[in-house]
């Protein structure tokens, strides 16, 4: 199949290590499912796990290594992307790369406690699953128009973006964010994938680009952030404004045929889920099919600790799917 490539995306110097250093990990057979970061914190605490061992402890668990882990041209690669950091006798990423299927996609090294951290985790599993079962042969997708022109809004490390291109090759896929750091990951990410037709644009939602789209995605934040971290604040009521401001872009946006995946998280409430009923008002028209789905009744549950959840029951993982007939 013919892909949409245009000109190879121009990456700097330390852009190309890191697409050296993904390379290489691949070639090491490199896996890592990268957890929550609670969980993370908890596996790094036991003693045994002080320091990394393997390519895992320090690509993966984030943990100091010392310098006779890692060969010299490792670290010179590491030295020429800008992601060596010295800590007295030792060192420590300031990268981590997570397996996704075949592939292997860079992102923010943990703790994530940068403002524009770009973040990798379950959520991003859960998303992924989401577009390839929609994009699976005899799926959903395959019952509609094709998938010629596609978006992925807050495209964060690239996850999204790249599992539409890996399966419809042919497609213009757009990974969209306003965070450079992010741009800057999807673009190598897709590099190192060997992808050609993910062009990584800043963007505010879908307000810098143009034309419509026959899938739009998204994976935004939902969490109420007082640090207002790009990748994790959703902004409005209990994290929910980024998830309404989606829906409200995307709908003009969609071709007819043209389906918005969107995966998010819902702060429920004794009240009951926000979402939904406000979805029910906006779609109340003949021309959408809409299906609402809770995927994970109970996700980050030590945040209904933190100020701001207090009257929170649960937060749920869920999704939704809404498609334009005319």
């Amino acid at each position: 199949m013919t892909s949409a490539c245009r000109q190879p995306v121009a990456l700097s110097a330390s852009e190309q290590a890191l697409v050296s250093l993904a390379q290489y990990l691949k070639e090491q057979n490199y896996r890592f499912v990268t957890c929550t970061p609670a969980t993370h914190a908890r596996v790094n605490a036991r003693p045994e796990n002080a320091e990394a061992r393997e390519l895992a402890g320090v690509f993966g668990w984030s943990r100091p290594f010392s310098q006779g882990l890692l060969g010299p041209i490792l670290l010179q690669n590491m030295r020429a992307a800008d992601v060596l950091v010295t800590e007295q006798d030792q060192y420590r990423s300031r990268v981590r790369c997570s397996s996704m299927g075949s592939q292997l996609l860079l992102h923010s090294a943990y703790p994530t406690n940068e403002p524009d951290a770009v973040f990798f985790g379950p959520d991003s599993y859960r998303f992924v699953s989401a577009i390839e079962d929609f994009l699976s042969p005899g799926g959903i997708a395959d019952a509609g128009p094709p998938v010629r022109r596609a978006a992925d809004i807050g495209c964060g490390a690239g996850p999204g973006a790249l599992s539409i291109a890996l399966a419809r090759p042919a497609s213009e896929v757009l990974a969209l964010d306003i965070n450079p750091r992010a741009l800057s990951f999807s673009c190598i990410n897709a590099t190192a994938a060997g992808v050609c037709n993910v062009h990584a644009l800043h963007s505010d939602l879908l307000k810098d680009v143009e034309g419509g789209f026959d899938l739009i995605v998204a994976n935004p934040p939902y969490m109420a952030d007082p640090e207002c971290r790009a990748y994790r604040n959703g902004g409005g009521q209990l994290g929910l404004g980024l998830t309404q401001a989606i829906v409200k872009a995307a709908l003009p946006r969609l071709t007819v045929g043209g389906t918005l995946l969107l995966y998010s998280g819902v702060a429920i409430t004794s009240k009951g889920d926000p979402l939904y009923p406000w979805l029910q008002l906006l779609l109340n028209e003949p021309q959408y099919n809409w299906h609402y789905q809770e995927l994970d009744p109970d996700v980050f549950g030590e945040e209904l600790e933190e100020p701001g959840y207090e009257n929170v029951e649960r937060i749920a993982a869920i999704l939704v799917r809404i498609t334009r007939k005319s």
